[in-house]
């Protein structure tokens, strides 16, 4: 009897303990997901999202705003915050610039210090933009007041401290592919450094760690890489041949041989010839691909996200040569025969 009495208090106290171990698991797990519901929707998120906060709304209304934004994961925990912190009587009203990468927190402070959005001009640089043209753009917006002379001196002489400038030296056309092409939204009053500042910082977001150690594995400096992306981003026309026309290039330089990319030359030009001439690809200069073998000294527009991998990820390819067709597309080929009967073909 005694034996049996002291097995059923085992059994009860393997339970107890089976239960015990069950509700810390639950806790543990309800506390992970409590604090959850404070993190980011999307911590990738770079779309800005404007989001009205009317005069006298209670907490509840403001929970209420903020997840029909989607910027907040649970109203219920924004109240519980607020309740919490006893700071649903500080939120100010007015127009706020939020978006989905930011935190709870974030948000939070945003409306109690009142940071509300200012009119802002939205600009676009358009991906494959060279230098010129992207100073041309900031400068001829009758909404901001742009210095051209100011602007340049920054672009060629400013310092700014991001690791993918290390290698570049301070002179003309300094950040020539590396001013991020996206759309921006400016505030009204915005300097020219601030511009250039945000631009780059644009690029040094899209530019992940794991690009910088693809470009050690490929032997390749940033420079390079970005030298070879711009190349890219001005020949390809269709986006799923970003990366063959990249392994051309790839393939080009390890047997080294020439480039031949008529965007190089057109860069010399300054202009977007659409037939160049035997003329033309006699040019003289470091940048003609048809004379010079390698990368050109600097990239020769701003590529985009597309065109940067494409130059670090190239295709498993053996084409040598492609020329354009008429659509946009292009014929790829693998000896020279090919690509001559190619282009007698278009």
């Amino acid at each position: 009897m005694k034996t049996s009495t002291k097995k059923t208090r085992r059994i009860i106290g393997k339970i107890r303990m089976s239960l015990l171990i069950f509700l810390i698991i639950c806790a543990y797990s309800g506390y992970q997901y409590f604090i959850s519901l404070g993190f980011p929707v999307d911590k990738n998120s770079t779309d800005n999202i404007l989001i009205n906060i009317p005069k006298g709304a209670s907490s509840s209304k403001i929970a209420s705003i903020l997840k029909d934004k989607n910027v907040i994961k649970n109203e219920l925990y924004f109240k519980f915050i607020s309740k919490q912190r006893k700071i649903g009587g500080k939120y100010q009203a007015g127009e706020y610039e939020l978006n989905k990468a930011m935190n709870i927190d974030e948000i939070i402070n945003k409306l109690i210090k009142g940071d509300i959005y200012v009119e802002a001009v939205k600009i676009t640089i358009p991906e494959g933009f060279e230098l010129k043209q992207i100073v041309d753009r900031l400068v001829n917006n009758d909404e901001l007041n742009i210095n051209r002379e100011q602007l340049i001196d920054i672009i060629e002489n400013k310092d700014f401290e991001f690791k993918f400038l290390k290698e570049i030296p301070k002179g003309k056309n300094r950040l020539e592919g590396f001013l991020f092409p996206d759309t921006y939204l400016f505030k009204k009053d915005i300097s020219e450094e601030e511009i250039v500042f945000k631009m780059l910082n644009r690029f040094d977001e899209i530019f992940q760690n794991e690009y910088y150690k693809r470009a050690k594995e490929l032997d390749m400096s940033i420079k390079d890489v970005i030298t070879l992306a711009s190349i890219i981003e001005r020949e390809a026309r269709v986006d799923k041949e970003r990366k063959i026309i990249s392994s051309v290039f790839h393939n080009r330089l390890k047997k080294d041989m020439l480039l031949q990319s008529c965007a190089t030359v057109q860069y010399i030009l300054g202009e977007r010839k659409q037939n160049l001439t035997y003329q033309d690809l006699e040019i003289d200069s470091q940048y003609n691909t048809y004379i010079y073998k390698g990368l050109p000294p600097k990239p020769i527009a701003s590529p985009g996200k597309a065109s940067i991998e494409a130059a670090l990820y190239p295709d498993d390819t053996s084409y040598l040569y492609f020329v354009a067709k008429g659509d946009g597309s292009h014929v790829f080929s693998r000896t020279y025969s090919e690509h001559l009967k190619a282009k007698n073909n278009n």
